[in-house]
């Protein structure tokens, strides 16, 4: 009788227990499908980029210095790497990647915390990004490079220069500051330039959702004409990568790390840089400012305002910035680069429609395209 009552509720515990193992094979399973979603998510957000990357040009990615970076890579020739800036990635620059791959190997990163190179909490001294971008050229095997930098990414693109003076051949400064040098507080500290201390759990929680309304702020103020700015396209891109996990946090530590950048750079303009230098500047932004920054640091200085412009170069005045650039990159002595003596079919072609360029060396000679 006991032996037949303790049988009796088996059937009943094997059901039981059976539904206990389903559901935590279930959750499991969830669970798993969720780290799998969540590891994919750089590589889903960087379709986009991919998708527009010019033909010649493949995405990849590479682990260093703690952080796991995102880039473009294409062209051949000396080495050029070109960094964004601050509510970009490095999607800003697909218009000039087909003119700059025809005589150089161009290298387009995301920056440490933005598009789809991951979001570390800490490492967002401009120092410490530059490194970043030291040793992703180490893998690559490039021993010296031009750098380019926009807004953040010439604060990146000067601590690379500083720190890394014979692996830089070239350098150019796009429009913003340098922390820590000559008078620079007068725009740190300038009320209207309010968002360089705007960061903490309650910014934070005031732009969740609202990326690009905060975007719009910088899209919009900061350019000579709202309505020729950054594109709607690009806005949405932009808008969309910052509002990745950790990437308006990341964004903000951008602009906490100021205080230390600043000391970090007085440091390093102690010992000038000696190679040669071209700073552009909107007519209607930094203007002469980082101009005479550069010549604080630099002995080989070459500054040009960009007429008519505000901060957003590229976007705004590419018909005065990307001959700018070319001239530059392809003058002589700039690695294997040749001079430019005069823009080929091709390359007349790419230039966006009522382009005007001057050759090098002064020569009376101007072009439009059509």
């Amino acid at each position: 009788m006991l032996k037949r009552n303790i049988d009796r509720p088996l059937p009943l515990i094997r059901i039981v227990l059976g539904a206990i193992f389903l559901i935590f094979a279930l959750y499991h399973g969830v669970a798993a499908k969720a780290q799998e979603t969540k590891r994919s998510t750089t590589d889903e957000t960087s379709h986009a980029a991919r998708e527009a990357s010019p033909p010649g040009f493949t995405e990849r990615f590479a682990d260093v210095n703690g952080v796991r970076l995102h880039y473009l890579i294409g062209g051949k020739g000396s080495p050029v790497v070109l960094l964004h800036g601050y509510a970009e990635t490095g999607h800003m620059w697909l218009p000039i990647l087909p003119l700059l791959a025809q005589h150089h190997t161009v290298i387009v990163p995301d920056l440490r915390g933005a598009g789809g190179s991951s979001k570390p909490e800490t490492g967002y001294t401009k120092k410490n990004m530059a490194a970043d971008i030291h040793q992703l050229m180490d893998t690559l095997g490039l021993e010296r490079v031009s750098m380019v930098g926009h807004d953040i990414g010439l604060m990146v693109a000067y601590a690379y220069a500083a720190q890394f003076p014979q692996a830089t051949e070239r350098l150019v400064l796009m429009d913003a500051f340098l922390p820590g040098i000559g008078n620079w507080k007068e725009v740190w500290l300038m009320r209207d330039l309010w968002h360089f201390h705007f960061y903490g759990e309650v910014p934070l929680a005031l732009v969740k959702g609202r990326e690009r309304t905060y975007f719009e702020h910088f899209w919009n103020d900061f350019a000579a004409d709202p309505k020729h700015s950054v594109p709607e396209s690009d806005r949405r891109l932009y808008a969309r990568e910052y509002a990745q996990p950790g990437g308006m946090r990341a964004g903000f530590e951008y602009f906490k790390a100021f205080a230390q950048d600043a000391i970090d750079f007085e440091a390093l303009a102690k010992t000038k840089l000696s190679m040669p230098v071209l700073v552009l500047t909107g007519e209607k932004a930094s203007g002469t400012f980082l101009i005479e920054q550069a010549r604080l640091v630099a002995t080989d200085v070459k500054g040009v305002i960009i007429t008519g412009s505000g901060h957003w170069l590229m976007e705004e005045a590419p018909n005065q910035v990307i001959p700018q650039l070319l001239t530059f990159l392809n003058a002589k002595g700039a690695g294997e680069a040749t001079s430019l003596e005069r823009l080929k079919p091709t390359e007349m072609g790419a230039l966006p429609p009522g382009s005007f360029y001057t050759e090098p060396s002064n020569q009376a000679h101007f072009a439009e395209t059509r």
